[in-house]
């Protein structure tokens, strides 16, 4: 699909021009005529060549199947949908569907006011679709630092890009420069990251928007796709941190009778699996302090996000193997306590 900004709004006025039977509209013609839908939006005039994309697009994209025909007309060669009656959103929405899409733009608003994500407004209008109150909301953070770095990052992975990001780390002195393959923009904690290859080595790094201090795109590089494994990497993770010389462990633990039901209903992780019969039993019987609860198990590589959400459930959570998670969580028990200890003083 087309990746620029103004796509889908531009696809809706093209698709309305194209069936036009009364009129014959040449590629310049086509691309004055949508340029004067676009301003009264307000977004910028787009060129002849990127009208030109976008009727590739419809006409072969594979989304739509429009046949597109070229013919003459005085002298210049125009363009129009071979059926008249054809239009890319010829079917009628119902009221169910209409709800669905208009929660789903208001879910996208989310990002509203933000550079680069100002054709969310365009496409809203063009589909006249009437605003109501907000159903579903979703946690958003509108103190977030470099949060406006959103729409651009979105622009540079849609867009195929590469960039440099200069960024300083957490009590660093000086900023440092990496450049990278953007591929994904991943939110965790209210808190937004990208995620891409590194250009030199093409190891995946992660980097914290609000660490960013500046982005450059590097037009110069070729971009290089993600390979396949890519997004499975996060189904053996917690959060966004997946260090790739960690191995995935079978990490087993307890919970009170207080926070059962709570992991239950929202597994830690999706491997989470319910510890029942034999199994059972067998843990009953080598921890019988452990009174009630239930045992669970997952499997998934040691990070920070990891150790803080076992940690957090305090002392409705035990992790009973392996031992080097529980060492982890026993140690920051203890700095946590120690400190306490220090303020009580």
């Amino acid at each position: 699909m087309p990746t620029n900004k103004n796509a889908m709004s531009r696809i809706a006025f093209l698709d309305e021009i194209l069936s036009d039977k009364n009129r014959h509209y040449s590629l310049d013609d086509l691309t004055e005529k949508c340029n004067e839908s676009l301003e009264k939006i307000d977004v910028a005039p787009v060129t002849r060549r990127c009208i030109e994309y976008d009727i590739n697009y419809i006409e072969y994209g594979g989304a739509f199947d429009a046949e597109i025909e070229r013919y003459t007309h005085n002298g210049r060669q125009c363009l129009r949908y071979k059926d008249p009656s054809f239009s890319i959103f010829k079917k009628k929405l119902s009221d169910d569907e209409k709800n669905l899409l208009q929660e789903a733009l208001s879910t996208l608003g989310q990002f509203d006011g933000l550079e680069n994500f100002e054709w969310l407004d365009g496409f809203k209008k063009s589909l006249e679709i009437e605003d109501r109150r907000k159903i579903i909301s979703f946690s958003r953070n509108p103190y977030l630092k470099n949060s406006n770095l959103l729409g651009a990052l979105f622009n540079y992975i849609s867009n195929k890009i590469v960039i440099t990001l200069i960024y300083r780390l957490f009590n660093a002195e000086e900023n440092k420069a990496t450049a990278i393959h953007p591929y994904l923009l991943k939110q965790y904690n209210d808190r937004w990251y990208i995620i891409g290859a590194a250009v030199d080595d093409g190891k995946i790094l992660t980097f914290a928007l609000d660490r960013i201090v500046e982005v450059k795109p590097l037009e110069n590089v070729e971009f290089i796709e993600p390979d396949d494994g890519f997004y499975e990497r996060f189904d053996d993770i917690i959060g966004v941190t997946n260090y790739a010389e960690n191995p995935v462990l079978h990490i087993v633990f307890w919970m009170s009778d207080f926070s059962k039901d709570y992991v239950l209903t929202k597994p830690i992780h999706g491997s989470q699996k319910l510890i029942s019969g034999g199994k059972e039993d067998v843990l009953r019987g080598e921890y019988p302090s452990l009174t009630g609860g239930k045992f669970f198990s997952i499997d998934c590589k040691c990070n920070y996000e990891l150790i803080r959400e076992l940690t957090s459930f305090g002392e409705n959570l035990l992790v009973l193997s392996p031992k080097e998670i529980r060492d982890k969580i026993f140690n920051k028990i203890c700095e946590m306590k120690s400190l306490y200890e220090k303020v009580r003083q």
